[in-house]
Formats: C-alpha cells, structure tokens, sequence
C-alpha cells in the first residue's frame, strides 16, 4: 500500500548478543523510514552496519 513506512532495526541486541562490541552498544535503534508509491512494486532497503556507524539505500 502506498505511502509512510519505518523499520527500527534493534542493532544493540544484534551486537551485544554476538559479542562483537562493548557491553553497552554505541548504536541500540536504527530508524530507517521511507516513503512507498507503487504497492505492487518490491522493495529492498539493506541496512550495512558496524559497531559504530551505519548506511542505508534502497537496493534493486
């Protein structure tokens, strides 16, 4: 359906429980929102993380 969406992607679970950052993540939520025009289209939003930093796009 077209219109606003948001993701919130809990990446201080992800890294606290893998043991790959400090006991307290420097990231906990990353909020990703994006707008929809075609509900019948596919959309793909990648999210690449590190401990400290993060990037977002619409991918094909």
């Amino acid at each position: 359906t077209p219109g606003r969406y948001r993701i919130d992607f809990h990446v201080g679970d992800y890294f606290t429980g893998t043991g790959g950052g400090d006991d307290i993540a420097f990231l906990d939520v990353v909020p990703v929102e994006f707008g929809i025009n075609d509900g019948d289209g596919h959309y793909h939003i990648p999210l690449l993380i590190s401990p400290y930093g993060y990037s977002t796009y619409r991918g094909s």
